[in-house]
């Protein structure tokens, strides 16, 4: 019982990466990265984020 996963919990991806953008240590993850996509730390990531233009529907 003490591994099961509790509903709303996503399993995290341990590794070691680095952010695409500042070059900062990741070594955990919500998802398998694909090699493809740049990866960000969660500072980047927000970053990025809130500097998107909202669209407007």
């Amino acid at each position: 019982m003490d591994n099961q996963n509790d509903f709303g919990q996503r399993q995290k991806i341990q590794g070691n990466w680095k952010c695409s953008k500042c070059g900062k240590e990741i070594t955990e993850l919500p998802f398998e990265p694909d090699g493809d996509r740049p990866l960000f730390c969660r500072d980047c990531y927000r970053q990025n984020r809130d500097d998107r233009p909202r669209r407007d529907f």
